[in-house]
């Protein structure tokens, strides 16, 4: 009889086990789960509060990308890796490789006639100079970021390499090294060709990488600057940045908008490469794309306007 009740404890003991073992597991398992999922609605509670995106889907230009200048992060995008064409948003790339590739910058160079006909043929900008006109290397810089000169990218590539065709061989292996993965250029200047194009992503790498460089980042924060005397222009002249003129004409007056690079073809549309401060932090806005021409308002420009408004109102 005692052998039989103590059987008869040991399973109930045996059984009691197995059931406080049951209920240990699954209240376990819940807290898991509760805090599993709670965690992760945290944690996206905390990326969409802490750390937004800028909205670009709303602005006037079909590609966009917005990115911190010192970490690279970006911020907003729109269409980054549709192919567009950069129209005079190549010469960032043309004025940092000849920086790379030249020494002295008080070096000049004589810009030969033959360089004139095709750019004015093309209905090229040009920021002044005359063919036999002796040009120093910087004012070829100048006139190439703040008025667009083309025909000072035409006398960077042949001086660098002999031809544009050359020179637009060593810009794709610049940008096969910058990863610019969806890149190709066929020229210089940024005048129209179906083979000469890249992605608004390419373009904020390259403009980030070209702003490391001090030189490049005076003369894009430039508004003017006056050209040495030459033979043409005896008294020396003065260029200035067409971002700043069509601001002033258009009486925008953002004063986050530090630089920037336009650009504008009839298949490439307005295009703006631009730097950016809003609260002591620096951005790299790339927009292309934008409706109108050189004549109409600006909606390249409001489109970065747009951004600082943005940046102004989240906490970043």
């Amino acid at each position: 009889m005692q052998k039989k009740r103590r059987r008869k404890r040991r399973k109930h003991i045996l059984w009691g086990f197995l059931l406080f073992l049951t209920i240990a597991y699954g209240l376990l398992a819940g807290v898991t789960w509760v805090g599993g999922y709670f965690g992760k609605k945290f944690s996206s509670l905390e990326t969409s509060i802490g750390k937004p995106e800028i909205e670009l889907n709303k602005l006037n230009s079909k590609a966009a990308i917005l990115r911190e200048l010192d970490s690279g992060k970006v911020l907003g995008r729109k269409e980054e890796d549709k192919r567009i064409y950069p129209a005079s948003l190549t010469k960032i790339m043309t004025v940092v490789l000849a920086m790379e590739k030249l020494g002295n910058l008080e070096h000049t160079t004589v810009l030969e006639s033959d360089i004139f006909p095709e750019l004015y043929a093309e209905g090229a900008s040009m920021a002044g100079f005359a063919p036999g006109d002796q040009v120093s290397y910087r004012d070829l810089f100048y006139g190439a970021m703040l008025p667009s000169g083309a025909e000072c990218c035409e006398a960077l590539a042949r001086v660098c390499e002999g031809t544009e065709a050359a020179f637009a061989e060593s810009m794709n292996e610049k940008a096969e090294e910058l990863e610019m993965k969806h890149t190709h250029f066929t020229n210089a200047t940024g005048l129209h060709n179906k083979n000469h194009y890249t992605t608004a992503e390419d373009l904020s790498r390259l403009l980030s990488y070209a702003l490391k460089n001090p030189e490049f980042y005076e003369i894009f924060t430039s508004k003017s600057h006056t050209m040495a005397p030459t033979t043409s222009q005896p008294g020396g002249f003065t260029v200035y940045s067409t971002m700043g003129q069509e601001m002033e004409r258009n009486q925008i007056t953002e004063e986050g908008i530090l630089g920037g690079k336009t650009g504008y073809t009839s298949q490439a549309g307005l295009c703006l490469g631009s730097l950016i401060s809003i609260n002591g932090k620096k951005y790299i806005l790339i927009t292309a794309g934008a409706s109108g021409t050189h004549d109409t308002e600006p909606k390249h420009i409001l489109d970065a306007a747009e951004v600082c408004e943005q940046l102004r109102n989240t906490c970043l």
